[in-house]
């Protein structure tokens, strides 16, 4: 079947309730308080932990499993991830020695790019061990151990010390919560040193489109996870002592990227059943393939939200975003 009948099949499965694959029941059996430390794990551990091989079957090189950045349309996917790591650093105005704080590093591609290209000190956090594991191991190749750590723990658990200039989070927000926002933010305040600058990433419900329960995603490939519009981000964000300096749509980049993810996953399919099952690769089929659709129809979005801890006011920040742009 062509992937654009596969896109429009997977998004009329993705709207149905949630219902269990025909090779049995895959959801994961989740307990204790909604958004806990052990459950918030346990749900990272579910999608996450399937095992590096498989995930290194279709995402970039660097395995960033985020949306990409492009600039043309036409590059491959290891470009265009390479394109968003550069385009973050930038917002971020990183400078050599900086401390820089990955809240949801993933398999370390960005911490290791900001040591290597802008000479920063990384540290990295996930939840998941595998992704740590191969984090460090990582580290260690790129002889980098001096400037950059990675440590499995909740971004709860971070002493709250103003002990970073920048703080990023890619991805990672979504799990967090709609209760849970004010935390979050808070949080990234109290770690943030005055003058320094928070970006965050991360998918945005729409305002106006409404959803009837939970779905086939919800059940089966991010369990607990939530979406919020992007106002309710933006006023949580203030609440919380955050000016909010930019924000930008990155809808049109992620239908790309999941599309791109899509076919590799088709083009590595066999490997990819016998790294994990027939089950879960016809479910991450659906989700790729339907999620692309998703964000093509601005069913959902992605944004990147740029906030400020102003120091009396003061930004330290340029007047303009030229520098972004050069």
């Amino acid at each position: 079947m062509e992937l654009s009948k596969k896109l429009h099949l997977a998004a009329l499965l993705l709207k149905l309730p949630a219902r269990a694959p025909h090779n049995g029941d895959a959801a994961p059996r989740l307990e204790g308080p909604l958004h806990s430390r052990r459950r918030d794990r346990d749900a990272v551990t579910y999608h996450y932990n399937q095992s590096n091989d498989f995930y290194s079957l279709w995402l970039d090189r660097r395995m960033l499993y985020s949306c990409a950045y492009f600039q043309t349309g036409d590059e491959d996917i290891d470009t265009a991830q390479e394109q968003k790591l550069d385009y973050i650093c930038r917002k971020l105005r990183l400078q050599p020695g900086e401390r820089l704080l990955d809240v949801g590093c993933g398999w370390g591609g960005l911490i290791l790019y900001t040591a290597q290209k802008f000479g920063v000190q990384a540290r990295g956090i996930t939840l998941s061990e595998p992704q740590a594991e191969l984090a460090r191991a990582r580290i260690r190749e790129a002889g980098l151990e001096n400037r950059c750590e990675v440590e499995v723990r909740d971004y709860r658990d971070l002493p709250a010390i103003a002990a970073y200039d920048k703080i990023v989070s890619v991805g990672m927000f979504e799990h967090v919560g709609e209760q849970h926002l004010p935390t979050y933010f808070r949080q990234a305040w109290s770690l943030l040193r005055a003058g320094g600058v928070f970006l965050n990433h991360g998918i945005a419900a729409s305002a106006t489109f409404k959803r009837k329960g939970p779905s086939f995603l919800d059940k089966y490939v991010f369990p607990d996870a939530g979406l919020v519009p992007l106002g309710t981000t933006v006023s949580i964000a203030e609440a919380c002592g955050f000016e909010v300096r930019d924000v930008e749509s990155l809808r049109e980049h992620y239908a790309r990227t999941l599309r791109l993810w899509a076919r590799r996953l088709e083009s590595h399919y066999e490997q990819a059943r016998r790294l994990t099952n027939d089950t879960i690769c016809r479910i991450w089929r659906l989700y790729l393939a339907g999620c692309a659709r998703g964000f093509a129809r601005d069913r959902v979005n992605i944004y990147q939200v740029l906030c400020s801890k102003p120091e009396h006011g003061d930004a330290h920040l340029p007047l303009t975003r030229a520098d972004w742009y050069v």
